[in-house]
């Protein structure tokens, strides 16, 4: 990790940039899948899953023997913990639910929005080294409460042909009935465009490598919705002289296990936290099994002098990161001024896995910057909201002539006779 010691701000926007990868060859190739699968449907789909994961499914569905297998695969310990993520992701995504209320804005005039779930939504969840069935628990939750009818997952089988048991297990604990076997571009084509065996879905949730992201990205030009715009995984931590090293550099190669291009960075205004840190890191480094992996995000990251609180809490707000620790004993001189981040976790023993695992909050967050403009994964996610409205004999009678004034001077006179014709009724 490189180190910057009190950087101008002409300098904190160079800082804040992610890696940079050349999209074009990218959408390149995975607008050759999407077409394939959308031309040859569960052909293609298998093809490809042959070719990037080593397997071809006779059938992509997953059946019911399976999902049931799936328990009886896993240990007890891990069941439990399991179900005590399910408890505490409930719990707080259950407060999320929106309250209707009819408002009378005027006499007689009644309007009000209403939470409809969106019907159909498809799961994307990565499998091969990092099978992540914590991600099952962060869209099924908040889609069961939401209401949606059905709930359609895709993830990759590995050349055995199997998928990870925690997966279907976590799956049938949210109510998922459609598991198919297939990853990358191709599960996301065939959740937009539709195949014989998987049905289009209204939207798509979840993470992935770079075609699957790309993949997204391509199908919501077409008309599908995804849950946000997504790119490598990342950690920002404000640190003060009262943080912990050892914590700190645990919490950054926490997340720069996830790839090669995750992105971590620590800003501090104490130069011997920032030595003890890097100090630290190495010795925890080569203790990780990912431990390639977590050396190459190392080489995307950076450590930030900067001197006072104020100076600090601006930089978190440019670079707007996905995840934000702020590690400090007296934590709110930081937190009250954040306005720029998908998620924050506060004080010395808050680290961001609890947030990826069981603490309640949701872990699919806005990356690369997009956590100044987007909010994570919640309830509202699964939900559109329609609004209502309701006017009376004497509503339309008094409200009327405003509409008509308006109407007349933007030029438009069937809007303005659409409500004379009341009024003449009544």
């Amino acid at each position: 990790m490189q180190i910057f010691q009190e950087p101008s701000f002409q300098q904190w926007t160079e800082l804040a940039q992610r890696p940079v990868i050349d999209q074009a060859p990218l959408h390149k190739t995975v607008s050759k899948i999407l077409q394939q699968v959308k031309m040859k449907g569960d052909a293609a789909v298998k093809s490809f899953s042959k070719k990037f994961d080593g397997f071809s499914p006779r059938k992509l569905l997953v059946t019911e023997k399976e999902i049931k297998a799936a328990e009886r695969k896993i240990s007890v310990e891990l069941q439990q913990a399991i179900l005590r993520a399910h408890q505490n992701i409930t719990k707080f995504h259950t407060q999320q639910i929106e309250v209707t209320k009819k408002i009378e804005t005027s006499e007689g005039v009644y309007c009000w929005r209403k939470s409809v779930p969106i019907q159909r939504v498809g799961f994307y969840i990565p499998g091969g080294s990092a099978p992540l069935f914590s991600t099952v628990l962060m869209l099924g939750i908040p889609a069961q409460i939401a209401g949606c009818k059905q709930i359609v997952l895709s993830t990759p089988a590995g050349e055995n042909g199997k998928i990870h048991p925690a997966i279907l297990y976590a799956a049938s604990l949210v109510g998922v009935k459609e598991i198919f076997k297939a990853g990358g571009a191709q599960a996301i084509a065939a959740m937009a465009y539709g195949t014989e065996s998987i049905e289009k879905v209204h939207k798509i949730f979840g993470p992935g490598n770079q075609y699957v992201t790309a993949a997204k990205q391509l199908v919501q030009l077409d008309g599908m919705a995804i849950d946000m715009p997504a790119g490598p995984s990342e950690v920002c931590i404000i640190a003060d002289d009262t943080a912990v090293p050892a914590f700190i550099a645990a919490d950054l190669l926490a997340q720069a296990e996830h790839g090669p291009d995750s992105q971590v960075m620590l800003i501090s205004n104490n130069m011997n936290i920032i030595e003890l840190t890097n100090k630290e890191i190495q010795e925890q480094l080569t203790q990780l099994n990912r431990m390639s992996i977590a050396e190459k995000a190392l080489l995307n990251s950076k450590y930030v002098f900067l001197k006072d609180v104020d100076s600090m809490v601006s930089f978190v707000n440019q670079y707007a990161p996905e995840h934000l620790i702020i590690a400090s004993d007296e934590p709110q001189q930081f937190v009250d001024g954040i306005v720029n981040a998908g998620s924050v976790f506060i004080g010395n023993y808050t680290p961001e896995s609890a947030g990826d695992y069981a603490s309640g909050t949701n872990h699919t967050l806005p990356t690369n910057g997009f956590a100044k403009s987007y909010s994570g994964v919640s309830v509202d996610s699964f939900v559109k909201k329609i609004t209502y409205q309701q006017i009376s004999r004497n509503g339309i009678s008094k409200l009327g002539n405003t509409i008509i004034v308006m109407a007349e001077a933007e030029g438009l006179d069937a809007h303005a006779q659409a409500v004379k014709i009341r009024l003449n009724k009544i």
